[in-house]
């Protein structure tokens, strides 16, 4: 580098340098009274709910049984999980009465009716970390069974063709998809 290089290149870096040393403690002050404000707003926060007289207490009411759409008109249906951003689970029952094996499971609401009977996905999971964690069940009314036909991991299903006794499922999971075909 020249003489005038080398001059300019001092002088930059000299100016750098001042800016900077001027202005950290400028920063480092903001900084530090964000922090503070931020603490001394918590501490009144806390102090406030202290002293609040205690407002009326919310009693959150148990869902309904509703008739579950699709289901012609035997089975009903209870909120038991609600997933932020997702699906819901329910609790099954029959319309008419009769005990039935779908009280000890938590199902989507996600029903198809085939001539065999109910297509029902009965979650494996009721935590929302775990989920989509579910299997595809035939519910046969006339004889009140459950039968597991294939376990998905996806939300997205829906019943593709039906053979003689096969059923074809495809899914998709956001990423990727997916046929199964399973016998009835």
């Amino acid at each position: 580098m020249n003489k005038v290089q080398l001059f300019f290149h001092h002088l930059f870096r000299f100016v750098w340098n001042a800016i900077f040393i001027i202005s950290y403690p400028i920063l480092a002050s903001f900084g530090l009274i964000f922090i503070g404000l931020t603490f001394l707003f918590s501490k009144l926060s806390q102090l406030l709910t202290r002293i609040r007289p205690e407002g009326k207490k919310v009693v959150l009411k148990e869902s309904e049984w509703e008739v579950l759409p699709y289901s012609n008109e035997l089975l009903e249906a209870k909120l038991v999980k609600q997933i932020m951003f997702g699906p819901s689970g329910y609790q099954l029952r029959r319309k008419d009465g009769v005990p039935s094996v779908l009280s000890d499971y938590v199902f989507g609401n996600k029903i198809r009716v085939i001539e065999e009977g109910y297509i029902l996905e009965k979650w494996n999971t009721l935590e929302a970390k775990e989920m989509p964690d579910f299997d595809i069940c035939l519910y046969n009314p006339d004889i009140d069974s459950l039968k597991s036909l294939t376990q998905i991991k996806s939300f997205d299903w829906h019943v593709s063709e039906k053979a003689e006794n096969e059923l074809s499922f495809k899914w998709f999971d956001g990423t990727q998809g997916g046929e199964v075909k399973v016998a009835i």
